[in-house]
């Protein structure tokens, strides 16, 4: 797992660090050569080329000016600018200012046409604007600063965090600087991993300055292939379909048949051995199908077509033959189905992945599903979110780690918050941060497919926040596969045949 760090525990790895023995200036020295590299490695190369550096006030600011200096010895023509008179700057960032007339540089404030001619002859531009604790919207001098970074045409490198791109959350609630590289030290920044942050990054960069290993604390992790096949456990080579776990579907209704078919087969692409599809009577022969390798359960329905409250006792007899449940999809929010749903998760012996309309049935009644016998992942995307917690879609994307963690905690359940990215929080407050997946995602169904890969993960013993993340991972990586091959008309079902394909990328890396 890659650690993932929010401004505070960035302060405090630096202050830290240097407690340790290792002085700020030495640090501020390291990080602006490291960006300095970043820039000619963006460019390729020094011979004429010309580099804008545009510094505000802090230590961000600082690194940009070692960053310059750098440069300029190198015998990259440097232009330094401030956005605005930076007064008596602190140490050690007023060291390094004093330093750029070691290489004959001098720092003005920029108007915005002085940036925008500076720009308009730049191979490179350097943000050194604002650093990781950046909040709220850029106004005056340094929003028209980051208006002129992106006018330009030089591409752009970020220290630590693109400038107006919220360093805790991955918000952008004005202008942000849209940069090509970001060189960020010791750890990536939660700003830069979630969207839209993530987009204004560009490439991100880790980069070690001699921060100590041992003192980077967090509980925000980027997931890893590494970690995903560490998570898929191996078959014995004597075992058999029941060792290698059973997984009980309950999806579907005279509508939505489709459902049902997709978390069957996900979960067995995702090595379940035996898969048990239980659903409305009325559409059992659609489903038996479309789906030749699992067994099936007929489930009382009601008149409407969706499961009936009377299929409780068949679903819960039909556990005791299964290590995981994978519930939701297709079910209508009929009420009676509703009702029957909370029945089942309350008396659940075993983990559950809880999705749609199974979610649904605990709209704003989130502190219901704590009632429980057994673990359970939930997996809403942002409208089933709110219907859970009543957190708007606006506040939502304001914060996702935050109110992931929340749900988590309420529900006393693992709860991947899908989008991009998704977030799986647990309910101790670990965050784990899935970096996989693209827009062909967007499609119906494809939920659906993660919802059965996570279901099988779970049967084969998993625990559930690895179930979750590795799930998540394979889920991403099988639609870029996907994608590949079909683009925008990537369909849910082109996912499944790229799974087994998702699970040996990740163990051959």
């Amino acid at each position: 797992m890659i650690p993932v760090l929010d401004p505070a525990q960035a302060a405090a790895l630096d202050a830290a660090t240097q407690a340790r023995g290792t002085s700020a200036d030495v640090l501020m020295e390291r990080a602006g050569r490291a960006v300095a590299r970043g820039a000619v490695d963006l460019i390729g190369g020094v011979y004429g080329r010309r580099a804008v550096v545009v510094c505000g006030r802090g230590n961000n600011g600082g690194d940009g000016l070692v960053a310059a200096r750098h440069l300029a010895r190198w015998g990259v023509r440097v232009a330094v600018s401030w956005v605005e008179e930076p007064g008596e700057l602190r140490e050690p960032a007023a060291g390094n200012l004093g330093r750029l007339a070691e290489v004959g540089l001098t720092a003005t404030v920029a108007t915005p046409a002085t940036l925008a001619r500076e720009l308009a002859r730049a191979d490179v531009a350097i943000d050194a604007i604002f650093g990781t604790g950046f909040r709220g919207v850029p106004e005056g001098p340094w929003a028209a600063a980051i208006a002129e970074l992106n006018a330009g045409p030089a591409p752009a490198v970020a220290i630590d965090l693109p400038s107006g791109v919220n360093g805790a959350t991955g918000a952008v609630e004005g202008l942000a600087v849209a940069c090509d590289l970001t060189v960020t030290f010791g750890a990536p920044k939660i700003g830069a991993v979630l969207l839209p942050g993530a987009e204004f990054a560009g490439a991100v960069r880790v980069v070690d300055i001699g921060f100590p290993a041992d003192l980077i604390e967090t509980d925000v992790f980027l997931t890893e292939p590494t970690d995903v096949a560490a998570a898929v456990p191996v078959r014995a080579p004597d075992t058999h379909k029941r060792a290698a776990g059973v997984v009980l579907v309950v999806a579907g209704s005279r509508d939505m048949t489709g459902a049902a078919r997709l978390i069957a087969e996900a979960a067995g692409r995702a090595g379940a051995g035996l898969v048990i599809a239980a659903v409305p009577i009325g559409i059992l022969p659609a489903v038996q199908a479309g789906v030749t390798e699992a067994v099936f359960v007929g489930l009382p329905e009601t008149a409407d077509g969706g499961i009936a409250q009377a299929a409780v006792d068949p679903v819960l007899a039909a556990l005791a033959d299964a290590n995981a449940l994978a519930i939701g999809p297709g079910l209508t929010a009929q009420t009676e189905t509703a009702r029957f749903v909370r029945e089942v998760v309350a008396a659940c012996p075993v983990p559950a992945v809880i999705d749609a309309d199974a979610l649904n049935a605990f709209a704003g009644r989130a502190e219901d599903l704590a009632d429980r016998k057994a673990a359970a992942v939930l997996t809403p995307h942002a409208g089933e979110f709110g219907r859970l917690s009543g957190v708007s879609a606006a506040a939502l994307a304001g914060d996702r780690v935050t109110h992931a963690r929340a749900l988590a905690a309420e529900a006393d359940a693992v709860a991947l918050l899908k989008g991009s990215r998704t977030v799986i929080a647990h309910p101790d407050g670990s965050v784990r941060i899935n970096p996989t997946g693209s827009a062909v995602l967007a499609t119906a169904g494809s939920g659906d497919v993660l919802t059965g890969i996570i279901g099988g993960l779970l049967a084969r013993g998993t625990e559930p926040l690895e179930a979750a993340a590795a799930g998540a991972y394979l889920h991403g990586l099988a639609g870029m596969l996907a994608g590949q091959r079909s683009g925008d008309g990537t369909l849910a079902g082109d996912l499944l045949p790229r799974i087994p394909d998702a699970v040996a990328r990740v163990g051959e890396a």
